[in-house]
């Protein structure tokens, strides 16, 4: 019986994971100072690539075939070509560069350091710094909207979301969330974005247009205290239906109408949840978990964990090709 359960799991994962088109992950190992590499078809680590100091915020190139990542304490970007594997350069960031977001071009990245309360902006054809942009105490989140008007980033010690014009690179509104606010996502029609606060524990809803806050979604767990539910990082599918949100050590990543705001479940995953990252088809969603150093896999159809994948020590972020 135990043979079957097991073979019948094992067909899962493998159907699933043949649907996923031979996709990539890169996992930043925060303290292991590594990015793991699974491939999603064999649902393993294929390979470990040291990278430059406390590796963070990971995002993939407009064109592929690059994986940018913050470096927080070597104060730059490493750029690692996806097919040698090897870090080909490095790009200026500002001071301990944790998140950052590219440009629906992929010409431009914008990047929060948490250091010097400035969005550095990255002219990534002229491998330079075109501009700074001052904010609140701790930058971290970045969004910018799908049509790159606007960008978003959070600042956890002044607690707001800046609105930040991307003609003009200059803050022309700021939006007082909960406590912390870590991430900011847009829905894919730009029309509002999603702020999660780690300490207030809350998601507000913002508009775009009007920057005010449509709705704060809030999060219960049941047999766990409020304190442990800390809203982290934000995914929503591209039909804009469905937003995920990491809950860091509550161990969970709920799964939220986005019409009613809703929570509809909770995903139990492993260890300390802190970012997520969907298939472009959007059939899986990984969770990079810091203190079980694993990836938890996804079936976003079935909204049921398939597999944990262990990587490097304190995964943070996840990007796929």
């Amino acid at each position: 019986m135990r043979l079957l359960v097991g073979t019948s799991a094992l067909a899962l994962v493998l159907t699933v994971a043949s649907q996923a088109h031979a996709y990539t992950a890169y996992v930043s190992n925060e303290k292991g100072n590594t990015v793991s590499v699974i491939d999603l078809d064999k649902m393993e680590v294929t390979a470990t690539i040291p990278v430059g100091e406390r590796p963070r915020g990971i995002i993939m190139s407009g064109d592929l075939k690059q994986v940018y990542i913050c470096t927080s304490d070597a104060d730059h970007i490493e750029v690692l070509d996806t097919e040698t594997l090897k870090v080909t350069r490095t790009l200026p960031s500002g001071p301990d560069p944790e998140l950052f977001t590219l440009a629906p071009d992929g010409k431009t990245l914008y990047v929060a350091n948490e250091d010097n309360n400035m969005v550095t902006v990255l002219d990534l054809e002229a491998n330079d710094v075109s501009a700074e942009i001052p904010v609140g105490t701790e930058p971290e989140g970045m969004g910018v909207s799908p049509d790159g008007k606007w960008l978003v980033n959070t600042s956890e010690t002044t607690s707001m979301a800046h609105f930040i014009d991307t003609s003009s690179l200059e803050v022309v509104d700021s939006v007082l969330v909960d406590t912390r606010p870590r991430f900011a996502r847009f829905t894919p029609d730009g029309s509002k974005v999603w702020v999660s606060s780690e300490v207030g524990g809350t998601v507000a809803v913002i508009d775009t247009a009007t920057r005010k806050i449509l709705h704060k979604v809030e999060f219960a767990v049941q047999g766990l205290r409020k304190e442990t539910i800390q809203p982290v990082g934000i995914v929503i599918t591209p039909d804009g239906k469905t937003a995920f949100v990491a809950l860091g050590p509550a161990n969970r990543v709920a799964v939220i109408d986005t019409a009613s705001f809703e929570v509809k479940d909770y995903l139990l995953v492993g260890q300390r949840v802190w970012q997520l990252a969907l298939t472009p088809d959007a059939k899986l969603l990984l969770s990079a978990n810091g203190e079980s150093n694993d990836v938890s896999v996804i079936d976003v159809d079935r909204l049921k964990a398939l597999k944990s994948i262990p990587v490097g020590e304190l995964p943070w972020g996840v990007a796929i090709k």
